[in-house]
């Protein structure tokens, strides 16, 4: 979804296996991000975002609590892109890290990455990685908020 203001509205899951990570990445890209997409009009984050991995891996998945947002700023083709990233907590029943993870969709492929390894997994918005790196600290009392806005 983009509202009135051209900012994207985006819903991610954060699926943490046994100290991994899932990941996806557009074939052919270095980077990777969350899984998940846009949240369409008249659609809650936690419903879009299930509708996104059963387009994207073709699965049902479980989404628990909301962990934090990311406000990020990019170009593509040329393009500034605003958007704030959503990111809730998720399971997807079966997958498991070193084991493939099929996509159901022709140019988007997944992968597990060490929690400790995130930098190396160009993982976009970089301002997630701060934030999934503070969600493991047991004494964390709030959402995460993670930005790579100039103040």
């Amino acid at each position: 979804m983009t509202n009135r203001h051209g900012i994207e509205v985006i819903t991610r899951g954060v699926c943490v296996v046994d100290g991994y990570l899932l990941l996806c990445h557009g074939r052919g890209h270095a980077n990777t991000y969350l899984p998940g997409g846009h949240i369409e009009k008249g659609e809650s984050a936690a419903t879009a975002l299930t509708r996104e991995i059963k387009e994207e891996l073709g699965v049902v998945a479980h989404v628990g609590a909301f962990l934090g947002a990311v406000e990020n700023r990019f170009e593509q083709k040329g393009r500034e892109i605003d958007e704030i990233n959503l990111l809730f907590e998720l399971s997807i029943p079966g997958l498991l890290p070193g084991e493939e993870v099929r996509s159901a969709e022709d140019w988007l492929d997944f992968r597990w990455e060490r929690l400790d390894n995130l930098e190396a997994a160009a993982l976009e918005p970089r301002a997630a990685v701060a934030l999934l790196r503070s969600l493991a600290d047991p004494d964390r009392q709030t959402v995460g908020w993670g930005s790579n806005y100039d103040r």
